[in-house]
């Protein structure tokens, strides 16, 4: 279930699914570095003004799945307008800042983004540009990250499937929300289920 919170500004509101913290884990492959897994949280978070806040950071994971580098780290503004045109500058920490645009599909949690401008410093590596896509779908947040350099011509590069990470916090407010529910056979004390045919 998707919450608006009270506070958050209503050119948010369609940008909703993609508040709070995110887990979990995708595939990196791009020539010139080695293929693998890895492991993703994600953030998204709002202080009452007209952009989301975003941090992601990722790590190399081995065969049983623990963190052996860190892989990538960015960080964002996110926001949106009237016409449902999505706007985000990103920094990684390679060096690179991207301008991306992009949309917010109609009648579905989908938003398609492109770079519009790069920026670079002497420290990081070739990259010319590249695409998003990010999905709401059966509750999880999907993206899959496409890649351009003056060598290699765009390609996806990276993708991950996350989880909403729920804090205890979180837990205790929705049971209390819960009230009082109907008494349905599962929760029946001190009684054995009945069998079948009893």
């Amino acid at each position: 279930m998707i919450e608006i919170p009270s506070d958050l500004h209503p050119d948010l509101v369609p940008l909703t699914f993609l508040l709070g913290d995110w887990a979990g884990a995708g595939v990196f492959d791009f020539p010139g570095a080695e293929k693998c897994n890895f492991g993703q949280e994600v953030s998204f978070s709002h202080d009452g003004r007209d952009f989301l806040e975003y941090h992601s950071h990722t790590w190399v994971l081995d065969e049983e799945g623990n963190k052996v580098k860190p892989l990538e780290s960015e960080a964002g503004f996110w926001r949106i307008d009237k016409d449902r045109k999505v706007e985000v500058v990103m920094t990684r920490d390679d060096g690179v800042v991207d301008v991306w645009y992009g949309e917010l599909a109609d009648q579905k949690p989908q938003i398609d983004l492109a770079t519009d401008a790069v920026a670079r410093t002497a420290a990081s590596g070739p990259y010319s540009g590249g695409k998003r896509l990010y999905g709401y779908v059966k509750s999880d947040l999907m993206w899959v990250g496409e890649k351009q350099t003056p060598e290699v011509p765009l390609r996806p590069y990276m993708s991950a499937q996350l989880k909403k990470v729920v804090t205890p916090g979180e837990v205790e407010s929705w049971a209390k929300d819960l009230g009082d529910l109907p008494d349905d056979g599962i929760a029946r004390r001190g009684r054995r289920p009945r069998r079948p045919g009893r």
